[in-house]
C-alpha cells in the first residue's frame, strides 16, 4: 500500500491523506502514523482519500477510528485491541454525533460496503471528491 500526505495551500490546517492499494493488518499502523505526523505538524482537519483503496480489512477500520479520535482531541484505544477498539468509538450515533474533523472521499464499492456493513459510515461524512470534502469544513 502507498500512503501520502498532501497539504492544502488555501488552508494550512487541512491535509489530505491519500491511500492506494489495500489497507489491512500489515500496514494499518503506517496509516495511523501518517495521520499522526500531519497532526503533530499542526493539521487539525483531515480528508482521507479512499478512491484508490481497493480493499480495507477490519484493521483499516481501526485505523480510521484511531485517526478520528486523535483529530477530535480524544484518547484513542490501543489499535491492537481490534474490535474492542472499534466498539469504544464513543460517539452517540443515535443523537447524530459524527466525526467533524475527518472526512472520507470516494470509497470504491468494496470499501464502501465495509464501511456500511460495520456501521462506520454513520460516523463519517463521505464525499465524492476532495474539493467537496475540503469545502465541507
Amino acid at each position: 500500500m502507498r500512503t501520502s500526505i498532501e497539504t492544502v495551500a488555501a488552508d494550512p490546517q487541512l491535509a489530505i491523506l491519500v491511500l492506494e492499494g489495500e489497507l489491512d493488518a500489515s500496514n494499518f499502523q503506517d496509516v495511523i502514523e501518517a495521520a499522526a505526523q500531519a497532526h503533530a505538524e499542526g493539521m487539525r482537519r483531515l480528508v482521507i482519500d479512499l478512491a484508490d483503496l481497493a480493499y480495507m480489512s477490519s484493521s483499516g477500520l481501526v485505523a480510521l477510528h484511531t485517526i478520528a479520535l486523535r483529530y477530535a482531541g480524544r484518547d484513542a484505544p490501543d489499535p491492537d485491541a481490534g474490535w474492542d477498539a472499534i466498539h469504544s468509538l464513543g460517539l452517540d450515533v443515535g443523537a447524530g454525533e459524527r466525526v467533524v474533523e475527518v472526512k472520507l472521499v470516494g470509497p470504491q464499492a468494496a470499501v464502501a460496503r465495509v464501511l456500511d456493513r460495520t456501521g462506520m459510515a454513520r460516523y463519517f461524512e463521505i464525499h465524492p471528491d476532495r474539493d467537496a470534502a475540503s469545502q465541507s469544513f
